[in-house]
């Protein structure tokens, strides 16, 4: 034991309300390796702290085991800051989102957080393609089939027209973060259709937010992600920009 004799100082600690101006939450699914480093790419954490919590998921990313997402959500956003509220709150999973249904994840969400703004790559998604004009939309996933048909069911039940779809056929969500770039940029070339006004590329886990400029630059048209869309969506809500730029039409609306 120490004999140092320990004082309280005699200054009075002065609180400030928050450390940092914005608080955004993210209920991430357990196998995400993507959306923090996206966020921590394009969001300045002097302006806005961003926490993150994760939920249960069960390989294979199908119909049956995105839907068990539900029920989890309200727990899951409990657990960020736990009796303080955020401005933006988010699930990051876009084929969630679509089997959900957003304004389900929503309610569970704000169960926890009724203060907040959610936010869904799919939510984001639709606010986007209004940002840049587009209606009619190409679309590329990492997902099986049955996957991408129901996001691209939920696409046109809230007004887009999805015009092409391509996917890569992964139902093991941690390997969809493993899919290099270049094989991002090549397939998200091979997937736009020349009568579609954007293209939109699905899924948080997929690197796919450092390629949109390199994408709009071969396609000639507007690209949106999910990753992308949502920051987008929530720097929007939140009067900010992103710290760095080159990352794509979405951000020039």
């Amino acid at each position: 034991m120490s004999d140092v004799q320990f004082n309280i100082t005699p200054c009075q600690p002065t609180l400030e309300d928050r450390p940092v101006p914005y608080r955004v939450g993210l209920v991430l699914l357990s196998t995400d390796h993507t959306t923090e480093r996206d966020f921590a790419r394009l969001v300045d954490p002097a302006d806005v702290g961003v926490y993150a919590n994760r939920i249960v998921f069960e390989n294979p990313a199908n119909k049956e085991n995105l839907l068990r997402t539900g029920p989890r959500l309200t727990d899951g956003a409990a657990q960020i800051l736990p009796d303080e509220d955020l401005d933006v709150l988010i699930y990051s999973c876009t084929s969630a989102s679509a089997v959900l249904g957003n304004e389900l994840v929503a309610k569970q969400m704000n169960a926890a957080k009724p203060n907040a703004t959610c936010v869904t790559p799919s939510s984001a998604a639709f606010d986007a393609f209004a940002a840049v004009g587009a209606r009619r939309v190409s679309v590329l996933t990492p997902y099986t089939a049955h996957v991408t048909g129901e996001l691209c069911q939920y696409f046109a039940a809230n007004g887009l027209d999805v015009v092409s779809a391509q996917c890569m056929g992964i139902s093991d969500d941690r390997e969809i973060a493993r899919v290099s770039e270049d094989c991002i940029i090549e397939s998200a070339i091979a997937a736009m259709a020349s009568e579609a006004e954007a293209l939109f590329v699905s899924c948080t886990a997929l690197r796919s937010a450092g390629c949109v400029a390199q994408i709009e630059d071969k396609i000639g048209k507007p690209v949106v992600t999910s990753n992308q869309a949502m920051i987008w969506r929530t720097l929007r809500h939140l009067g900010l920009k992103p710290k760095i730029g080159g990352i794509g039409q979405l951000f020039e609306t």
